[in-house]
């Protein structure tokens, strides 16, 4: 199942014959097997990889550091899917270090986000103070090297 997961998401467009082939198992069973996973929750779902450089008008991603006061028997769980809830956050995590919950937000521009931080996230009754990071560049997610490659000009040698 492992091997089978990596090849998916390494390329969610492989189909399930060539899966197949590469796992030397029948085309049935990983149809089967993938529709297990989607159904038991372990495959969330497919996304595609856009370089926001390249878009006319990308958005800007922001990650924001968030410090909270945990609420009594629920830990950061509560805190954590109200702000999961909120239309522009992408992505939560829990974090271990100098703050407890990141999270991603992409929008048109870094007002909005700002706006978003200061309006609807940083007056949540358990949030405790946020940083916000702007994300300049990306040279690589999940994988995916982003830009053009550096070719190596310096030429061959031969004696």
């Amino acid at each position: 199942m492992e091997k089978l997961l990596k090849l998916i998401e390494q390329n969610p467009r492989l189909t399930d014959k060539e899966i197949a082939v590469m796992l030397g198992m029948e085309e049935k069973e990983v149809t089967k097997k993938i529709h297990s996973l989607e159904d038991g929750g372990i495959i969330k779902g497919y996304r595609a990889i856009i370089d926001e450089e390249m878009v006319e008008n990308h958005a800007v991603t922001a990650l924001i550091e968030i410090t909270v006061h945990p609420k009594f028997e629920h830990g950061f769980d509560e805190v954590a899917n109200q702000i999961a809830a909120l239309d522009e956050v992408e992505s939560v995590y829990l974090m271990s270090g100098g703050f407890d919950l990141a999270c991603f937000v992409t929008d048109k521009t870094f007002q909005e986000v700002a706006m978003f931080v200061a309006n609807r996230l940083a007056p949540m009754e358990s949030v405790m103070s946020t940083a916000t990071h702007f994300i300049l560049k990306k040279y690589k997610e999940q994988g995916v090297v982003f830009g053009s490659v550096q070719k190596d000009d310096r030429g061959t040698i031969s004696f």
